[in-house]
């Protein structure tokens, strides 16, 4: 299990994350969201080992990751700019793995390589950004870690090799309990493999909820009236967002959806619909209710 409790980092004048706690449950996948600049990056370098935080706890199974090697053994970090060693081939970073990590797997080396199917003798250097990304998920999943971060992990790679990867990432999870944690900007890449989602902002979490339930607790509602939509109702939707379309009111609003509905329906609209949302959209309103607003994003 993976806990962050009250962690805050700064750079200089730059306060990258202020008290910040989560929770990632073995065998998860969780998700995590935020604004350019929200410091999603930062907390997976913690989460890593690379960063150190200037207060709060960054555990993984209850020990302190920050210089564990033991720990660090047991993980892999895919960041969004990947290395790798000049000059070294695949073979030989394959090598370099398994001499560093104790749970390297040859068996399991041999077998993705029919997944990437790379020659093992290219030089990486050489390789496309596409092609170096599958290199970083072929010795990552290699390891058979027990907990695998993920920034931005998909970038670069081809429809069909991004289906790929997912279907490895979710096997593991589903056959061994790996634990993952994964940035991503690719809302619906995120809403399609993820248990939890975090959503960060200006360094701080806002929101940190089960996908469905978060899903559940999110609603747009079509309302239309025979006349002009009640003053009263809209005061009284207190919505994340509120937008009028001719005879058409589009609200976004949270709350129980039997409540939402026996509320509108006791002003006695002629039409009434509520329409699932993605996470993007749940993303962008709860953004905007932050003070990061976009306008007119309803389609």
């Amino acid at each position: 299990m993976i806990e962050v409790e009250r962690v805050s980092k700064q750079f200089g004048e730059l306060e990258a994350l202020h008290d910040v706690s989560l929770a990632v449950h073995q065998g998860s996948i969780y998700g995590l969201v935020g604004s350019n600049g929200a410091g999603k990056t930062t907390l997976l370098k913690l989460l890593a080992g690379i960063y150190k935080p200037d207060t709060g706890n960054i555990m993984i199974d209850a020990q302190s990751v920050f210089e564990n090697e033991a720990i660090k053994a047991r993980s892999v970090f895919i960041p969004d700019i990947l290395y790798f060693f000049h000059n070294y081939t695949i073979q030989d970073t394959a090598d370099f793995y398994a001499h560093i990590y104790p749970q390297w797997n040859h068996q399991r080396y041999l077998k993705l390589a029919g997944v990437f199917n790379i020659e093992v003798k290219r030089r990486i250097r050489t390789l496309s950004k596409g092609m170096q990304r599958q290199v970083a998920f072929w010795m990552g999943l290699s390891l058979m870690p027990d907990v695998m971060i993920l920034d931005e992990p998909l970038d670069g790679l081809d429809p069909v090799m991004r289906q790929k990867v997912k279907q490895l990432i979710i096997q593991d999870v589903a056959d061994r309990a790996m634990t993952v944690i994964i940035s991503s900007h690719n809302l619906r890449e995120l809403e399609n493999i993820c248990d939890y989602i975090g959503i960060l902002h200006q360094g701080k979490m806002l929101i940190q909820k089960d996908l469905d339930d978060l899903k559940a607790d999110v609603h747009k509602i079509q309302v239309a009236f025979s006349t002009e939509t009640p003053p009263a109702l809209i005061d009284e939707m207190q919505a994340l967002y509120h937008e009028q379309r001719g005879s058409i009111s589009i609200f976004i609003v949270r709350g129980s959806h039997s409540e939402i509905v026996s509320r509108i329906q006791a002003y006695a609209p002629a039409i009434l619909d509520v329409l699932p949302l993605t996470l993007e959209e749940i993303f962008i309103y709860e953004m905007g209710d932050n003070g990061y607003e976009i306008k007119n994003i309803l389609y």
